[in-house]
């Protein structure tokens, strides 16, 4: 199927006389009938929920849809992106590892990786997306687990060349996990280009409303565990789960059962019935949703371009003179971008600062990529926790702004925009 009819049909069928639309399974608890059936859920051996805390029916449902839109082997949803994030690292990587990131990711994401994974003794090694393929490589030794980036980076927007970096992180034997939260599986599918593993703040597009904060971890299926040699917890026995090896008991898929049997399990970020019930709703209609926000937004960054006396630059890749345009063209769904812009006004922080308060149609919120238009100056809010080093790293400065252009009249928007920025004459 295509994905516009994966978004409506995958994951859930219903059977004759069953609800039309996917149920909330609003139970933490499941019946079974026997004893010797509840120890086969308990060893792995047969499908079906235990308890809520490591999955539910309706949970599954919506992981079931993600893992077809991404064309991968299975999905885990947990309680929020963030955690999504954390279990997609710890699953494979342990105290006295190392993990390679790029160095434009999400704030916070760069904090949980250089912050309180340094706690747990996991060093993180920033990579730049110029930077030459042996500086590169010399970030990888024998305890690298990992490379994390994403397809389109929040907030600069760069676009990640997987053709590149992807066959330089398996030639050193590592698997590479892209957070694909601002491009969805509509404009881009990262296991097409190599990727081993994919992660999503499903709060974002997915969602589309703005009502239910989630995450999502899905396997490719792709990585050679076994091969590579560096994966014990896959690998070798399981002694907290019986003595199971992952690699052995669900082959391409013992990536996302590890994640789940174990971490989910230990730490408990769950996702609750309800937010897997919205975050549906959501994704029925994301290939709509996605291509409206990237038509909107292309032409808003056209509009903001034209601003020359108040606007220094203008990121989107979808403008024909980006630099980011040819991999947009390259790795998007006809060089759709989302709707996120950045740009960044003359006069710095109070310059953006009295541009945001003059908007009237726009909200100034700690979100983006739902269907309501939203401005944010991340130096101030989300990436406040950054050096300025790390900011020009990130490709944020004082005075930019980040606009998150939603599924209203794009004349409306435009309108709202320019009544601020005559204010800031």
């Amino acid at each position: 199927m295509d994905r516009s009819t994966l978004c409506i049909h995958a994951g859930y069928k219903p059977g004759n006389g069953e609800p039309r639309v996917l149920p909330i399974y609003q139970s933490t608890t499941y019946r079974y009938g026997s004893s010797e059936e509840l120890a086969a859920l308990f060893d792995l051996q047969s499908d079906g929920h235990m308890y809520s805390r490591i999955s539910n029916p309706t949970v599954a449902a919506v992981e079931e849809k993600v893992a077809a839109l991404e064309g991968g082997v299975g999905a885990m949803m947990t309680s929020s992106g963030q955690a999504a994030s954390l279990i997609s690292v710890l699953n494979i990587a342990s105290c006295g590892d190392n993990i390679v990131i790029m160095g434009n990711l999400y704030g916070g994401t760069t904090n949980l990786f250089l912050v309180t994974m340094k706690r747990m003794g996991i060093e993180a090694r920033v990579a730049s997306p110029d930077m030459p393929d042996s500086a590169f490589l010399s970030l990888f030794d024998s305890r690298t687990r990992l490379f994390f980036a994403e397809t389109i980076a929040n907030p600069s927007l760069a676009v990640f060349d997987f053709d590149r970096f992807v066959p330089l992180s398996h030639s050193m034997g590592v698997p590479v996990i892209i957070d694909n939260t601002f491009a969805t599986p509509i404009l881009c599918r990262p296991f097409e280009h190599g990727a081993d593993i994919v992660i999503h703040s499903t709060t974002k597009y997915m969602d589309g409303h703005a009502v239910a904060v989630g995450g999502m971890i899905v396997d490719g299926g792709t990585f050679d565990w076994e091969g590579s040699g560096r994966y014990p917890e896959l690998t070798e026995p399981d002694e907290s789960y019986h003595g199971i090896i992952y690699t052995e008991s669900f082959g391409r898929s013992a990536y996302i059962a590890k994640a789940r049997a174990q971490l989910m399990r230990d730490l408990g970020a769950t996702p609750q019935a309800m937010a897997a019930f919205l975050l549906n709703l959501g994704l029925e209609t994301l290939d709509l949703r996605i291509r409206r926000h990237s038509e909107n937004a292309l032409e808003v960054a056209r509009f903001l371009s034209g601003e020359k006396d108040l606007i220094s630059s203008v990121s989107y890749p979808g403008l024909e003179d980006s630099p980011e345009h040819g991999r947009a063209l390259k790795y998007l769904d006809g060089g759709a971008a989302s709707g996120v812009i950045s740009f960044s006004m003359k006069g710095g922080r109070e310059a953006a600062m009295r541009f945001m308060d003059s908007l009237q149609l726009a909200s100034i919120v700690v979100h983006v990529a739902d269907l309501r238009t939203c401005v944010l100056n991340p130096a101030s809010t989300t990436h406040r926790q950054l050096s300025d080093e790390m900011l020009r790293k990130c490709g944020i400065d004082p005075g930019f702004v980040r606009l998150s252009v939603g599924l209203e009249s794009v004349r409306d928007i435009i309108s709202d925009l320019k009544g601020a920025l005559a204010k800031c004459r």
